[in-house]
């Protein structure tokens, strides 16, 4: 984790899609195991060609043929992609070039691996992606994607709650051990040496394990991969701090399956089953612009029941940013409910036959029924008890997950939250402000932690980076946020809509049509909308202070973060540097300085043999000595991050 810098999420500027030309429309995705084969048919002096070439084609024209892309590599090379109904290429037949070495041609294999990759899962995005939890939105009833029913084969030997479950079965074990081997290489290699060929073995053995039933393993893999495309291409939206949670996962997963670990949650599970869900009356509470790093876009609107539990109904398909507008009113597609998105984020349903994915998914099966009700507002039924919880205790539920795993922690972190807030100003690339605490009003007192909101996206053609400068320019004002707590900074939530605070003139004050709320991502708020800067109370004390970011665990950070971006090599130099890490030893990091002078000594380990030269060791106790260095930093930032949330003396 690396609570200092800016996050993007379901988040940061989205990353350009591996393979967005420069000079023509976007490739598809691709399904890893055609990467990989691609690249496995060629020769070694094609293979030491294959780094470049991608760079060199990735930037030609795309033209569109039919339902297929056209990319010119040359006068006698046509690469030629025609993906199936579901947009993704998932056959090799599907790839095919004009010239005399085709189908074991450079031409074809780089601009394979120039596509995106696409999910191996059937229905669009990768279910456990970090990319915002907007990229998890694609699939399910009523977004286009595949039918309520789990896919054959799904619940596979190891699947998280099977009561006979024992540990990982003979193949799973074997599949673990080659994830473990090509994640190693990779973390040893480095950012700069990790190319195509790395990373196709590295996809090669994430299409093993999903064979083999580790959709848990495959999932960081395929994340690994893209962190390393986007790291070596330089995308702006991408953070090194990812592709380390990302590896730091994969590798402890798989390392622990390719020694049997029993534990079932390793295995993890693939696609959302949807189950009968009955009745269901739920209310609107706001709408999320959905623009995946794969080239999806949509909507999903968040509702909530009369018991508290959140639902989402989903609208995403293939589109990008221009259809994550289009879908702010499009029709909701849950039986004759004739509501749009828009309406829908004020109004409610009677659902009869619902049918729910274990994440709260609405489902759109032949036997869903809604009828549209009228909407609630945010100051009755349970969005009233969604505010009157104090901010710690809901972001302590949030960040209950594994702080080892990053795809259990952004799940935990995926529910909203509510809270009163005033604003107390701009701070960088966030906005400061202070809790009101549930109960308390704004002339007696009574705050909480100083909490940072950070725009959910970044994304020019979304309204959240413009809303948030509005809400910074009004100091004082007290406004009704509802986010998502952001696991890996201190206090920070990622606003997803707003509100006024009832009983204050010191609110914002939205027009009629908006019915209560704006959705950051749609709704831009303007000057009108804020109440005269007389009408707001002097703002309480705002002085920022990171825990993390001044704990001298910065220390540990750097040196896991310079194994992933320049290797064993890197890490090694530094050793010879003379670094020393008395300062944590000072601090009381005692282990933490530990684990990172373990790390170094590993990586500067030289074996020799009984003529005295130099052997390989290889990459195993490397990689576990990082793991370890790793996995303690970020869970010791995570009980940091969590201790952020306690409330401070009332002021």
């Amino acid at each position: 984790m690396n609570p200092s810098t800016s996050t993007t999420p379901e988040a940061a500027p989205e990353p350009v899609p591996s393979g967005s030309p420069g000079g023509g429309g976007p490739l598809p995705p691709v399904n890893p195991e055609v990467v990989a084969a691609a690249v496995e048919s060629l020769t070694s002096r094609l293979r030491k060609k294959l780094d470049s070439a991608i760079e060199q084609y990735a930037a030609l024209p795309v033209t569109a043929v039919g339902e297929g892309v056209r990319i010119a590599c040359g006068e006698d090379a046509v690469v030629t992609l025609s993906p199936g109904p579901s947009g993704v290429i998932a056959d090799a037949d599907q790839a095919s070039c004009s010239c005399l070495l085709a189908p074991r041609c450079l031409h074809r294999a780089a601009v394979l691996s120039a596509c995106p990759i696409g999910d191996a899962l059937p229905g669009g995005e990768e279910a456990a992606s970090r990319d915002s939890a907007d990229a998890r939105a694609d699939e399910g009833p009523g977004s286009g994607g595949p039918s309520d029913s789990e896919p054959e084969g799904a619940a596979g030997a190891g699947s998280v709650g099977a009561a006979e479950a024992v540990g990982p079965t003979a193949a799973q074990v074997a599949a673990a051990a080659g994830l473990w081997a090509a994640a190693a290489a990779v973390l040893s290699a480095g950012v700069p040496a990790a190319g195509a060929v790395p990373q196709a073995e590295l996809l090669r053995a994430a299409h093993t394990a999903r064979l083999a039933g580790l959709p848990a393993a495959e999932a960081a893999a395929l994340r690994v991969v893209r962190g390393l495309r986007a790291a070596r291409a330089r995308h702006d939206g991408h953070r090194l701090a990812d592709l380390v949670s990302a590896l730091r996962e994969l590798l402890l997963t798989a390392g622990r399956l390719a020694g049997a670990d029993p534990d079932p949650a390793l295995a993890g599970t693939v696609r959302r089953n949807y189950q009968p869900g009955g009745s269901l009356k739920v209310y609107g509470v706001f709408r999320e612009p959905v623009i995946s790093a794969t080239g999806y876009g949509g909507v999903v609107t968040h509702v909530v029941a009369e018991d508290g539990r959140w639902y989402s109904v989903a609208d995403v398909k293939p589109g990008g940013s221009a259809r994550a507008r289009g879908a702010a009113t499009a029709p909701v597609a849950i039986g004759p409910a004739m509501l749009n998105h828009f309406q829908l984020s004020r109004a409610g349903l009677l659902i009869a036959g619902a049918t729910v994915s274990p994440d709260g998914r609405l489902g759109a099966g032949k036997g869903v029924r809604a009828t549209p009700v009228s909407g609630l507002p945010w100051t009755e039924g349970p969005m009233a008890a969604l505010f009157a919880r104090p901010p710690a205790e809901a972001a302590a539920a949030r960040l209950s997950g594994h702080a080892w795993s990053e795809s259990d922690t952004a799940e935990q972190a995926r529910e909203p939250v509510g809270c009163d807030l005033v604003i107390v100003g701009a701070a960088g690339d966030h906005v400061l402000a202070r809790a009101l605490l549930p109960g308390e009003s704004d002339s007696v007192g009574g705050f909480g932690p100083l909490i940072r909101l950070v725009p959910a996206s970044h994304h020019p053609e979304l309204a959240h980076v413009d809303n948030l400068r509005r809400l910074a320019s009004r100091p004082g004002l007290l406004v009704r946020v509802v986010g998502r707590v952001e696991p890996d900074r201190v206090a920070t939530l990622l606003p997803l809509a707003v509100g006024p605070v009832p009983g204050t003139e010191a609110t914002l004050r939205l027009p009629p049509e908006w019915q209560g709320h704006a959705d950051l991502g749609y709704d831009r708020l303007q000057g009108a909308h804020l109440p005269p800067q007389d009408a707001c109370p002097p703002p309480p004390d705002g002085d920022e202070v990171d825990p993390v970011a001044g704990a001298p665990l910065w220390r540990v950070r750097r040196l896991v973060e310079l194994a992933v971006s320049g290797g064993r090599r890197a890490v090694a130099e530094s050793a010879r540097s003379g670094e020393s890490y008395a300062q944590l030893r000072t601090a009381g990091f005692q282990a933490a300085a530990d684990l990172v002078a373990g790390l170094t000594a590993e990586a500067d380990r030289r074996s020799r043999d009984v003529f005295g030269r130099l052997t390989d060791t290889g990459p195993d106790r490397y990689a576990w000595a990082w793991v370890a260095a790793a996995t303690h930093l970020a869970a010791t930032e995570r009980a940091m991050v969590h201790a952020s949330w306690q409330p401070d003396d009332p002021l």
